[in-house]
């Protein structure tokens, strides 16, 4: 199974940036989808951003659109999350999610195999 190291979390004030990174194991990283959640204290995981196998495709969540940009390098077996514009109810704790063997994108947390450690977030008013 894919192993997913999360990293590029930190203290931000709103309205700067962070890139997060989710670094993966294996030789078969272009045959997974490939998402990112985030859990606020006391909240469910919510959907942030997936995109598929080879970045033809993405989708985002209605409170990140147009902020956050989600992309991948399959060369390097990474998935990254471009944060702009940060606000301080973006944070959380950031996860990435592998998702393998299907085809097209989700925002069903259920759906996805295997999840990284997470890395937190935090954004200063």
């Amino acid at each position: 199974q894919v192993q997913l190291v999360e990293s590029g979390g930190g203290l931000v004030q709103a309205g700067g940036s962070l890139r997060l990174s989710c670094a993966t194991s294996g030789r078969t990283f272009s045959s997974y989808t490939m998402g990112w959640f985030r859990q606020a204290p006391g909240k469910e995981h919510e959907f942030v951003a997936a995109i598929s196998r080879f970045g033809g495709s993405r989708n985002y969540a209605d409170s990140v659109k147009g902020r956050f940009t989600i992309s991948r390098d399959n060369a390097k077996n990474t998935v990254y999350l471009q944060m702009n514009s940060l606000k301080p109810e973006d944070t959380a704790v950031y996860y990435c999610a592998a998702r393998g063997g299907v085809v097209g994108l989700t925002s069903a947390y259920s759906a996805y195999d295997a999840w990284g450690q997470g890395t937190q977030v935090t954004v200063s008013s």
